[in-house]
């Protein structure tokens, strides 16, 4: 009998990273739904620099941790500062630096707290474990403003404190003016761009169309019933910043007829009637019935797409990169597309405001 071996060889993986004695920042990215971590992501990405210190670039959270790369190309973060993945950085940085028995969570807090309760709580919890982060042994609260950063060099030396992990985004919500700028750096995946450039050609076969954003669902509603007044809701100061306006209800959840008004203004006057075709991304209802009769008696026929694609973030692509964009001022998924356009140079309207 003829015996077969198989050799296999163990290649130890050599980490091209090196301990930056500047230290490090890592956070849980846990804040509500994409529009939010993303506004967190890009006030996060300041304080580290302005800190001088490693970017741990955490994974968005969904029902599960989503590494950053398989959205966003990650080497493009590299332009703006120093970054390395959480997975890079629970790998090849954590089991020296960073021990099991000597991970400080740090919270904000006036008063001297006991326990951050850093995995207490979803989605904390599973994106720690998730991870590979068991406990955190020592809790630390700081009485900081995030845009304190000599206080916070003083205070939290690296010297000392090698990694300022945090239990939430080291970042303001809305997001500051000055960092809206960053999302230069968060460009789309390759894997990302191909699926939308299909799904863009299946469509509209390369021709024009414009993305509108509609949000009209019941806790949306609920959201904004109050709002009249306001000086600042949510995402607001993206298009209430260089105003004298405040937030008025029909700006958080337009009507019916206020929707179909300002699709008008844009297909026939803005565009003069030589786009036809429309991407609706909603939480609720894509209001395409109302659409198509509305325009039919204005003789203009449109092509209504509403996908609801598996990944949300399909929709904001798609939506980045139509010739004409409507969305809600007050929300954070809307917010994400402008940024991206105002960068890219492509125009944007809001339901709602003139």
């Amino acid at each position: 009998m003829k015996l077969s071996y198989l050799f296999i060889s163990i290649i130890p993986v050599i980490s091209t990273y090196q301990f930056d004695p500047n230290g490090y920042v890592i956070f849980c990215l846990c804040m509500g739904r994409f529009g939010n971590q993303a506004d967190h992501f890009l006030g996060s990405m300041s304080f580290a620099k302005n800190l001088n210190r490693t970017l741990v670039v955490p994974p968005f959270r969904t029902f599960k941790n989503v590494p950053y790369s398989e959205w966003f190309k990650f080497e493009e973060l590299d332009k703006y500062h120093r970054v390395i993945s959480a997975e890079d950085f629970m790998t090849f940085i954590a089991p020296e630096y960073w021990k099991e028995d000597n991970r400080i969570g740090f919270c904000w807090s006036y008063e001297p707290i006991q326990d951050c309760r850093m995995k207490e709580g979803n989605p904390m919890q599973n994106f720690w474990t998730e991870l590979g982060v068991d406990k955190f042994t020592k809790s630390v609260n700081f009485p900081l403003s995030f845009s304190d950063y000599e206080l916070w060099k003083s205070k939290f030396p690296a010297d000392k404190y090698p990694v300022l992990a945090f239990r939430g985004a080291p970042a303001s919500y809305p997001i500051k003016k000055d960092d809206r700028i960053n999302q230069r750096y968060i460009v789309w995946s390759d894997s990302i761009i191909s699926e939308v450039d299909s799904l863009i050609k299946k469509f509209f076969d390369d021709e024009k169309y414009i993305g509108i954003h509609l949000r009209n669902g019941i806790d949306w509603s609920n959201a904004c019933r109050d709002v009249d007044g306001y000086d600042n809701y949510m995402s607001s100061p993206q298009c209430l910043d260089d105003s004298n306006k405040k937030v008025t209800k029909e700006l958080c959840f337009p009507s019916v007829e206020l929707v179909l008004q300002k699709l008008e203004y844009v297909l026939l006057e803005k565009l003069n009637g030589n786009v036809k075709n429309v991407y609706v991304a909603t939480d609720k209802n894509p209001m395409i019935q109302e659409i198509k009769e509305y325009f039919i008696q204005r003789d203009l026929e449109l092509n209504i797409i509403h996908h609801d694609p598996w990944l949300p973030i399909i929709d904001l692509a798609i939506l980045a990169k139509s010739d004409f964009f409507i969305g809600n001022c007050v929300s954070s998924f809307s917010a994400f597309v402008v940024r991206d356009r105002n960068i890219n140079k492509k125009p944007s309207a809001f339901w709602g405001f003139d």
